[in-house]
């Protein structure tokens, strides 16, 4: 648990399917079997912003991990610049294997920064390394045909999306925000007297 590098605990316990009813719950709990990282498919969450999917990633990263996976999390960002510095650095092909080695690659975050040409090229080398040997799942906030906004090669966006959907889960969690409905929730709810 500590090697994959959660940035906070989530279970699927404590999802609220009945707040995203766009989630279906035998689903996610078919995929917290885990069957799907034994066959090295990926696995696609994908919606706005507060629709569960950074939840979903942890907690099925986390169920994988209980059940002995080696899981790795990491924010979109954060791996593609990790990707730049040991490009720079000559580690490149050591920084690649090492994320090739885990059972389970989680991605965040992807798609709210556009990544220029050589970020990209660098995370389909990791994706590409994975490719049918070991799972990655991603969280991912637009739908596909918006994806050209972060990977703006055409042919390199299309590789990619190949790459993250053949034989793989595609969970759409829709667009309406539950952390926005709770704060509006709170702020609908009468002033309590002390």
């Amino acid at each position: 648990m500590k090697a994959a590098g959660f940035p906070r605990e989530k279970s699927l316990r404590a999802f609220d399917f009945d707040a995203n009813p766009n989630i279906d719950a035998a689903t996610i709990h078919t995929l917290a079997s885990c069957e799907w990282i034994k066959k090295s498919q990926p696995l696609c969450l994908i919606g706005d912003s507060g629709t569960g999917k950074s939840h979903m990633l942890i907690a099925l990263g986390t169920e994988a991990a209980m059940k002995g996976y080696r899981v790795r999390y990491t924010l979109a960002t954060k791996l593609v610049n990790e990707l730049v510095e040991a490009a720079d650095e000559k580690q490149l092909n050591k920084t690649i294997a090492r994320y090739g080695r885990v059972d389970l690659l989680c991605i965040d975050e992807l798609g709210y920064m556009e990544l220029d040409r050589h970020g990209a090229e660098l995370l389909f080398q990791v994706l590409t390394e994975r490719e049918e040997k070991n799972s990655v799942a991603i969280a991912y906030n637009e739908s596909f045909g918006g994806w050209t906004k972060t990977f703006t090669d055409p042919r390199l966006c299309a590789a990619i999306v190949d790459r993250l959907t053949f034989n793989g889960a595609i969970i759409e969690t829709g667009t309406d925000s539950y952390r926005l409905a709770s704060t509006r929730a709170r702020a609908e709810e009468p002033a309590k007297i002390g």
